[in-house]
């Protein structure tokens, strides 16, 4: 019983860290957009360094 208790938390505090995730990568998706508009190619770099590092995350978690 008290194994299914931890597994049954572990699958909670996943689905959160992906929920976390998911609303990073919107977040950077938006700051990346923007950034183009400006044509801001330091800002863009960063962007998509962060996202790369988010997608790696997720696919880890097989979340995508």
């Amino acid at each position: 019983m008290k194994q299914l208790m931890n597994v049954a938390s572990k699958l909670e505090v996943e689905k959160k860290k992906r929920a976390v995730l998911r609303l990073e990568m919107d977040y950077e998706l938006a700051t990346l957009f923007e950034a183009m508009n400006e044509k801001n190619e330091k800002q863009k770099v960063e962007s998509k360094s962060k996202l790369e590092r988010i997608r790696q995350e997720l696919l880890k978690m097989n979340a995508l």
